[in-house]
């Protein structure tokens, strides 16, 4: 299976040696099978073959110079002797690009998402993560486990198991090997009961996606340790404590969205279940700017979701996307 399989190996043996060497070394063994098994559902996709003649075609430079700022970029066109053209055409095959941007060898990924601008909004209200434990909950294509290793973080994992991301983070990872940085593909509720051993734990776009909104905060709150921080980002609506949309039917044309609290009531349940100094630090409408359709993602994007009489709600008739950035102790 040439690259990607020496991939894989490196992979699952740097995750148990950077395991080893942290508080999460009783938990290796459950981890390294969770990555596993994630692994086996990537290669039965029915798109594998053609992510994977992507993946392959990439440059085979073993490392390359890695800048971690609002593009996450790998290396320069100066890096390799194939042509940015061949490049563009590899990173193609990995299509839709949802989280970014990235550039790989002086080829532009323009994603769907402009995740550093979520990122801006995000990283002056939180505390360092110098020297921390870092876990990030349905992680995507592991823009911001990126982001996080460059302020500092001694360990970043992030768990997603949509199987395209696993090898966008992989077109990335492959050039910077030894970077205490991991994808594990997997969801929250495989995650081993009450580790209570990250420093930091981020769920940035997940909780609307969850049945039970409190059974998440509550498994979120077993993976920090006492005092380590929640940094929670997710959908909200104006309000009091009582209000709370549960939409009948799709959401932004959505059908996994299932309760979009205000900022008073999430404060509420944040708090029920045990966590402290709960503050709300941002609050922003998402725009068609920040979420939109480009050459790498080229299915319907925000502009789409939204009523286009008026881009204050969405195409139910719902108020449109607004998000919250919720911080909180364990």
């Amino acid at each position: 299976m040439g690259f990607l399989k020496t991939y894989q190996r490196q992979e699952q043996s740097s995750l148990k040696q950077s395991l080893a060497g942290s508080p999460l070394i009783a938990y290796t063994d459950d981890i390294l099978r969770l990555f596993d098994q994630g692994w086996a559902r990537l290669l039965n996709h029915g798109d594998f073959l053609r992510w994977r003649a992507g993946f392959e075609s990439l440059p085979e430079n073993s490392t390359a110079d890695m800048q971690c700022s609002d593009v996450i970029q790998v290396g320069s066109v100066t890096d390799t002797v194939l042509n940015p053209l061949a490049i563009e055409t590899a990173l193609q095959a990995l299509r839709p690009w949802r989280k970014g941007p990235f550039a790989l060898f002086g080829v532009y990924i323009d994603t769907e998402w402009r995740s550093d601008w979520k990122w801006q909004r995000v990283v002056p209200h939180i505390s360092p993560l110098q020297g921390r434990r870092v876990l990030d909950i349905g992680c995507g294509s592991g823009y911001h486990l990126w982001r996080m290793w460059g302020e500092g973080a001694d360990l970043v994992v992030g768990i997603d198991p949509t199987p395209l991301f696993s090898l966008h983070f992989a077109s990335i990872k492959r050039y910077q090997p030894q970077a205490p940085v991991f994808l594990v593909p997997t969801g929250i509720d495989e995650m081993p009961e009450s580790m209570c051993s990250f420093d930091t734990v981020f769920s940035m776009g997940i909780l609307y996606h969850r049945r039970e909104p409190l059974a998440h905060l509550i498994r979120l709150k077993e993976l920090l340790k006492d005092g380590g921080e929640l940094v929670l980002e997710t959908l909200v609506v104006d309000g009091n404590e009582q209000t709370c949309l549960m939409p009948h039917g799709r959401y932004a044309k959505m059908r996994n969205v299932w309760f979009i609290p205000s900022v008073a009531m999430l404060k509420i349940w944040l708090e029920r279940v045990g966590f402290f100094d709960v503050r709300c630090v941002d609050l922003n409408t998402t725009s068609i700017e920040e979420q939109r359709v480009t050459p790498w993602m080229t299915f319907e994007s925000l502009a789409s979701f939204l009523d286009p009489d008026d881009l204050s709600k969405t195409i139910e008739g719902y108020p449109a996307p607004q998000r919250a950035v919720m911080l909180a102790r364990a």
